[in-house]
């Protein structure tokens, strides 16, 4: 390739995260490929090529922090993309977007395999569809949007709903039931949150099985934006070469846009709309196609994406509900009323809630939960003006059930134990199943509400009404007689 000089670089000009590098006689690097910029007190920074500018200058994006760089610093051609660190030597730990070790234990060894951050999806005719469900033990989510292995599925909230505890639930399910790997992206997320995360999966047990990628709140946008490729190339790993089933795990993808749309602004391309970067789908669509199951081995991924303003409208937020097969939507309003898990139960879907997958029964039982629950939204403004008691005496039997039912979809998680006092439930789906057949028929007709509220099956709620009831029938003994 020639002298040193002359694959070498230097840094002609620093703009926040984006630097522009001048290479004199060398052939400029492809877009996509990294450089290794000498950064201050011999800290080098890793930037990705992302426009040719003229026949000796291209504009690169910082996965570091570049405080302190310096025109006329050299840069080194790497000879290709950035690439990740691979394999059984990287299960229990957590990385950069670099593939740095950033848990403070040993170095990775030497020989550790490496795979570069882009490539292209794999071709349609390879890529395997697939119609197993994967139980999540959570009632609403297997009742009305069922996840598949080997498919998208992604958590739309607002902030503060309960998305990062919802996908953590998710993660403490998985621990019982999957025996697969775990991948672990958290993009843009507080530092604090990882830190949670580390924790909680040493004292669960699952680290072992388990990789962590971090690119966080604090770091560079490039970080950021490249992480979920990182952590998917990690993924892809196990999938292909080890033919193993991957969990994927993402949290939050909206950052991710977010970070696309910073890089955007500093490369000088014009905004589309809302802001958003022009290359926005194609973004999306890039990262999104990646996630496909390959002959006997999956990838499921499910994604939390936060909702900005709770504008379901977003155009961030629409691009990524176009690729996903089940969408579980957060209300704010039902988190108000402490319904938790806070999930619109009208609002969410997944094509996979089909007779020819699901079953004639799991398929028929949800549209009458979904009618029921629908019927009673459409009375709630003659309920809030009027009262139940001027509603007819259907409407009335109809809007008691669907009030039984949402609090039949609540649901004490593991993750929230330490906080309630209160031990998680997983439900089978044919538990939920059978609860919600007999609140549509009536059979909790005379209950109380708050027997149904925060239980597993519809057994426990049974022992509780007739608890209630006991008490409520019992003798009062003390005190003066009136």
């Amino acid at each position: 390739m020639g002298s040193e000089e002359q694959v070498s670089g230097r840094v002609v000009a620093v703009r926040g995260a984006v630097i522009d590098v001048s290479f004199a006689a060398a052939p400029l690097p492809p877009i996509d490929h990294s450089l290794v910029i000498e950064g201050p007190g011999s800290r080098p920074i890793v930037a990705e090529v992302q426009a040719h500018r003229d026949k000796h200058v291209v504009r690169a994006v910082a996965l570091q922090p570049t405080t302190g760089l310096q025109r006329g610093a050299r840069a080194r051609l790497s000879g290709g993309p950035l690439e990740m660190p691979v394999g059984d030597a990287v299960l229990g730990r957590l990385l950069d977007v670099t593939g740095k070790i950033g848990d403070g234990g040993a170095p990775l060894p030497g020989d550790v395999p490496r795979r570069p951050i882009h490539r292209r999806p794999p071709p349609l005719a390879q890529q395997a569809g697939t119609t197993d469900l994967f139980a999540t033990g959570i009632k609403v989510i297997d009742l009305l949007a069922p996840i598949a292995q080997g498919g998208k599925a992604a958590m739309f909230g607002g902030a503060g709903v309960g998305k990062t505890v919802l996908v953590m639930e998710l993660i403490h399910a998985m621990v019982s039931g999957y025996q697969g790997i775990s991948v672990f992206a958290g993009v843009g997320e507080r530092s604090r949150e990882g830190h949670e995360m580390l924790m909680d999966m040493r004292e669960s047990g699952v680290l072992d099985r388990t990789v962590l990628v971090y690119g966080q709140m604090n770091e560079p946008p490039g970080a950021r934006w490249r992480v979920p490729l990182s952590a998917l190339t990690v993924a892809e790993y196990f999938r292909d070469e080890g033919h193993r089933n991957v969990l994927l795990l993402m949290d939050n993808i909206f950052r991710f846009v977010q970070a696309g749309a910073e890089i955007s602004g500093l490369l000088g391309r014009l905004p589309s709309r809302v802001g958003y970067q022009p290359t926005l789908a194609s973004e999306v669509g890039a990262l999104q196609e990646r996630i496909a199951s390959v002959g006997g081995a999956s990838v499921t991924a499910i994604e939390a994406v936060y909702v900005p303003a709770d504008d379901f409208t977003d155009p961030a937020v629409t691009t990524i509900a176009a690729h996903v097969d089940s969408m579980v939507v957060l209300s704010r309003s039902m988190a108000a009323e402490g319904m938790y898990p806070a999930i619109d139960p009208i609002g969410s879907s997944s094509i996979l809630l089909d007779p020819l997958v699901v079953g004639d029964e799991h398929a028929d039982v949800a549209v009458q939960v979904r009618q029921t629950l629908e019927h009673y939204r459409e009375l709630q403004d003659v309920i809030s003006l009027l009262g139940m008691e001027e509603l007819g005496a259907e409407d009335r039997r109809i809007a008691e059930r669907a009030r039984r039912l949402q609090r039949f979809f609540t649901q004490p998680f593991g993750v929230t134990e330490a906080f309630t006092g209160v031990p998680g439930r997983s439900v089978d789906v044919v538990d939920t199943i059978a609860g919600c057949k007999a609140i549509l028929a009536g059979e909790c007709d005379d209950w109380q509400e708050s027997s149904l509220y925060m239980i597993g099956t519809l057994a426990e709620g049974r022992d509780k009404e007739k608890s209630a009831r006991t008490t409520a029938n019992a003798p009062r003994t003390g005190g003066a007689e009136r």
